[in-house]
């Protein structure tokens, strides 16, 4: 994403919508069912949504809340190899990822099985997962916003 993107991308309808897409995605395989291989149409189209989701939204006026320093710390992650972050939080991340990585198979298995269960265990373990990451990235973002001066021109609290 570009710089114009990740400022859109901040905004809080961005974030959440964005983190509701995941059932939805699951929901559009377990169509299969029901509308046979129209199903691929509904997963197309989630996936448009997820690829549109941080281009629709405006920038928001102030990025000093939650949803917005998770994108922050997102950036500071992806940027790693330029401006190296904390051997913890590099540790913490990476196993955050493959937690919410080892939930994928069953929650996309249980949805082309119709298999409630299997699905409601893997999507929980990707949602933990990637919910455990982002909180994780709003530390990230606030140990390096003073790091790299680039990072704190991010931050625009609410103005008064």
């Amino acid at each position: 994403m570009d710089e114009r993107t990740w400022e859109r991308h901040a905004n809080p309808w961005s974030v959440w919508t964005r983190v509701a897409s995941f059932p939805l995605l699951l929901l559009a395989v377990w169509s299969h069912a029901w509308i046979g291989l129209w199903s691929i149409v509904a997963v197309a189209l989630v996936a448009l949504w997820l690829w549109l989701n941080p281009r629709l939204f405006p920038p928001p006026a102030r990025t000093d809340g939650w949803s917005a320093m998770a994108t922050f710390g997102e950036r500071v992650w992806l940027n790693r190899g330029n401006v190296p972050i904390p051997a913890d939080h590099a540790r913490v991340a990476s196993i955050l990822s493959a937690v919410a990585a080892l939930g994928i198979f069953p929650a996309f298995a249980g949805a082309f099985l119709n298999d409630l269960t299997m699905t409601a265990f893997g999507s929980a373990v990707v949602m933990l997962g990637k919910l455990w990451f982002c909180d994780r990235m709003v530390w990230l973002y606030r140990d390096m916003e003073d790091r790299h001066p680039p990072y704190a021109t991010w931050r625009r609290p609410r103005s008064r």
